[in-house]
């Protein structure tokens, strides 16, 4: 079940549970969230705070978004960006206080730790564009993706079109993922997800194709790609090759060798990921992926 959708006048939390960054650089996000959508705010500490790359310590980090998640008045999260950092804090962080009162969580990237984290427990969350971005012309219409889910103004479906690599088929299945390589560290940690019957979404960002392949190749052996629903293949952004000895095939086509003894659809270049135009995702949600010869569809029914 999808957390309560907002109203203007909500009161909202932002906070930086991963990588520090300048204050200033929130400056339209914030304005976006005040003005535009007439929320309160209210900012974590750990927007001002430096702990070397982060954005404060561990411990002033993990308390910054707990406190939001403890205050039945706060309606969303936001993680004003990714980085690194939210691995170090995910296990330390209480839900009892967010079962009570679910509210939404927003972010992507290295926050797919938190979303995963949420969905074990039984969590719907929003993989999607972070306040540091908000303020981008060029993400407008990832802004109002964002915008859309959080206040009740649901899409029905998001159509992709076709791609070679695509595999036909229906499947229904909560959706789950992120960023394929904090899904790849979680493996064995709290973090983990069983993926049995999930509709797995995968994205990243500055990942050479071997270890792409390597990564691929875990989840193969670990036996988590057998028994998906269906695989939603993101953007792959910057993904760099080794030109001593070139890899021979790009990463679309490393994830499809990966499950090509599966009989599942595939959805590949979904628009979601480190790009402008990355359409929100709602973690934990059950939704029906329809893969046919000229487009591919996420269907989201109420």
């Amino acid at each position: 079940m999808l957390p309560p959708f907002l109203s203007p006048g909500d009161t909202v939390g932002v906070v930086a549970p991963a990588s520090r960054f300048p204050y200033n650089e929130l400056a339209d996000g914030l304005r976006i969230l005040r003005d535009d959508w007439q929320l309160n705010v209210i900012e974590g500490n750990s927007l001002h705070a430096i702990d070397g790359p982060f954005a404060g310590s561990d411990d002033l980090r993990r308390a910054d978004i707990q406190r939001f998640f403890d205050d039945p008045t706060v309606r969303a999260v936001f993680a004003a960006r990714g980085g690194y950092g939210c691995y170090r804090i995910a296990d330390g962080l209480d839900l009892s206080g967010l079962q009570a009162n679910p509210k939404w969580l927003v972010g992507f990237s290295d926050v797919t730790v938190l979303l995963s984290l949420l969905h074990n427990h039984g969590l719907v969350s929003l993989h999607g564009l972070m306040p540091r971005q908000f303020g981008d012309p060029n993400r407008a219409e990832s802004l109002e993706s964002v915008r859309q889910w959080l206040f009740g103004e649901l899409p029905t479906h998001y159509a992709v079109p076709e791609h070679a690599l695509n595999r036909q088929g229906k499947a229904t299945g909560p959706l789950v993922g992120g960023n394929l390589t904090l899904l790849i560290n979680s493996i064995g940690t709290p973090t983990d997800m069983d993926f049995s019957g999930k509709i797995l979404f995968i994205e990243d960002v500055d990942e050479t194709l071997f270890s792409l392949d390597r990564m691929m190749t875990q989840l193969r052996r670990a036996g988590r790609l057998a028994e998906l629903a269906g695989l939603v293949v993101g953007q792959f952004t910057d993904m760099r090759a080794n030109l001593s000895l070139p890899f021979g095939k790009d990463s679309y086509e490393i994830i499809t060798d990966a499950v090509s003894d599966y009989a599942y659809p595939v959805l590949v270049n979904f628009p979601a990921g480190h790009v402008d135009y990355n359409l929100a995702l709602p973690i934990g949600k059950v939704v029906e992926l329809v893969v046919q010869q000229k487009t591919g569809r996420l269907n989201f029914h109420p």
